[in-house]
């Protein structure tokens, strides 16, 4: 099979028959053997009826229906699981990534040799207040942090290679650094190509100002995770060995100077130096208390479900 399409979804009943229409004659026209995933992540309208519908009417239509929302990254990795394509392309379902972009993608993928491209949606025609500037500044702040090129993280369309999908693991809300786990996991060869960005025409955006802000949050995870995930010891161990040398450190001095100087008269608990030594002495052993635990957690951890399925259709 060419390409499967991993579609995340909630709530986006009026949009779908557009959306699968619209990839359906794309597909054919370029003579791709297909699948079209769609993840309902516990939408409260008609869209799993509509996704049912279509499911019943073309064998390339498959169906995961969650019991509840889990969330994006949820949804995706319901979806990874199942595609069997040579190259995973995703997108969102609200009709503002275009399905003329899968051609070059895909393209891309297995002529040019990439192992992930990743949309860049240059022209946008969201708010620039509520979304536009702090994309911007969440993009920097991602360059920097991860060392991954690309100008837009946010983008919902993407084209993997099969392999890069089925070794990473998408949790929480990490669905905004995929390429970031992608090169974590060895996938290096990352490219991005700018695709149109099409206004929404139905229903309204299902994200608001706070994903910014969680945003944010995952960045500062995943760079822990990915310089310290394997080795949490080598973080928590050397801040601890900090605060622990600082309070020896402090306490020596009061030592010298109570045997041997003694120019205060006062007792070493009622000096601030005290207090400053054994703070830092007790936060320095909770490090490496935390250290310790968590490698303990990483020998220990098993795998969870994060989310649980409901139905499934044409798997």
């Amino acid at each position: 099979m060419n390409i499967s399409v991993v579609i995340p979804l909630l709530n986006e009943e009026e949009s779908l028959i557009e959306l699968h229409d619209w990839i359906a004659k794309v597909m054919q026209s370029n003579h791709f053997t297909y699948e079209i995933i769609f993840i309902d992540d516990g939408s409260t309208d008609t869209s799993w009826n509509v996704i049912s519908k279509l499911s019943s009417l073309s064998k390339h239509v498959k169906g995961i229906r969650f019991l509840k929302n889990f969330g994006k990254s949820q949804a995706l990795h319901a979806g990874f699981e199942k595609a069997k394509g040579d190259v995973v392309i995703t997108m969102d379902a609200d009709l503002q990534d275009n399905p003329d972009e899968i051609p070059k993608l895909y393209s891309m993928i297995v002529n040019d040799g990439f192992d992930l491209v990743s949309g860049w949606k240059k022209k946008r025609y969201d708010s620039v207040i509520s979304k536009n500037l702090p994309s911007k500044l969440f993009n920097w702040a991602a360059r920097k942090t991860s060392g991954v090129k690309l100008n837009d993280f946010n983008c919902g369309l993407k084209a993997y290679k099969n392999v890069v999908v089925k070794n990473i693991d998408v949790n929480g809300e990490m669905h905004r650094y995929i390429p970031v786990l992608s090169k974590n996991a060895g996938f290096t060869k990352i490219g991005e190509k700018i695709v149109q960005h099409q206004a929404r025409k139905y229903g309204e955006t299902k994200f608001g100002v706070e994903r910014f802000i969680n945003g944010f949050l995952d960045l500062i995870t995943i760079w822990f995770l990915s310089r310290f995930g394997k080795r949490p010891m080598h973080l928590f161990g050397a801040l601890g060995f900090i605060m622990f040398a600082i309070g020896f450190g402090f306490s020596f001095y009061l030592g010298i100077d109570k045997l041997y100087l003694n120019r205060t008269g006062r007792l070493i608990t009622e000096r601030p130096q005290f207090y400053i030594a054994l703070s830092t002495m007790i936060i320095g052993t909770q490090f490496f208390v935390a250290g310790f635990l968590g490698e303990i957690i990483l020998r220990t951890k098993r795998d969870k479900t994060r989310y649980s399925i409901k139905k499934e259709l044409n798997f």
